[in-house]
């Protein structure tokens, strides 16, 4: 583990504020065509989301500077019959670890934020994983990951908790790590385990609590002949970000979850 591992460092010290920043996880799922006969009686609502975490909530990579995924979640969004429009306020901060959103999540402008949505979306955990390739360079071992990993459960668990105190009723999303090192480092298959080890540990935190949703992304990245990667190799492109858009699209309608808050 520690041979092949400290063969990343070079290229996570290179890495300026990275990040990889219901109850069940959701994988792919094919485009479904909008139901153009809206009933008589549905009335369009407008939808308040509030995304928080890391650079993936900020959109780094994303040529437009719009945003990342955010304008495609919104485009699709309105695109369904039970919306009319989408407003979206983004609090993601490059480099931002749990215990920084923790922190942020005190400031009186996120807080009213999170008193009037709809939807709370999630990217963290990546700077924390970040965190421990760091810190522990000269004895890198799994060992490590997982006390880490523990305390990232404790974080993330008063993150959530602070979320739902201060709204009872939104839908919750947390979005999961994806492996960026996948590309050039796929032989090293103890950096796809820290990733999934780290996912399950959200998702065993998130399934606490109700309304909530944990969106699987590390297969969008394996694999992929295209590539998805921003020019830094480790935050996704544009077409990175549309497919992040997607499959969180789906977590939200898969669900009903726009029902949930859209009701008479």
């Amino acid at each position: 583990m520690r041979k092949t591992i400290i063969f990343l460092f070079a290229f996570v010290m290179a890495l300026s504020g990275c990040s990889l920043s219901f109850n069940e996880d959701v994988t792919k799922q094919p485009d479904e065509p909008k139901n153009q006969t809206a009933s008589r009686n549905m009335i369009p609502k407008n939808l308040h989301i509030v995304s928080i975490g890391d650079s993936l909530t900020r959109g780094i990579g994303d040529s437009t500077n719009q945003g990342g995924y955010i304008p495609y979640l919104q485009k699709d969004l309105e695109n369904l019959n039970e919306v009319n429009r989408v407003q979206i306020e983004n609090f993601g901060v490059r480099g931002n670890r749990t215990d920084q959103l923790l922190d942020r999540l005190e400031k009186k402008e996120v807080r009213n934020a999170l008193k009037k949505s709809d939807f709370v979306v999630i990217t963290i955990g990546g700077n924390d994983v970040m965190k421990v390739f760091r810190e522990n360079i000269a004895k890198l071992e799994v060992e490590v990951f997982e006390k880490e990993r523990t305390a990232y459960e404790e974080r993330l668990n008063k993150i959530l908790s602070t979320v739902r105190k201060i709204n009872s009723e939104a839908g919750i999303i947390l979005i999961g790590l994806y492996n960026p090192f996948e590309k050039w480092f796929s032989n090293i298959e103890e950096v796809d385990d820290i990733i999934a080890d780290w996912n399950q540990a959200s998702r065993n935190i998130l399934n606490q609590y109700e309304r909530s949703q944990f969106v699987m992304i590390a297969d969008i990245f394996q694999d992929q002949e295209e590539n998805l990667l921003y020019k830094d190799h480790f935050h996704p492109n544009d077409e990175g970000y549309k497919l992040i858009a997607d499959r969180v699209f789906h977590s939200i309608k898969g669900k009903k979850l726009v029902d949930l808050v859209t009701k008479n």
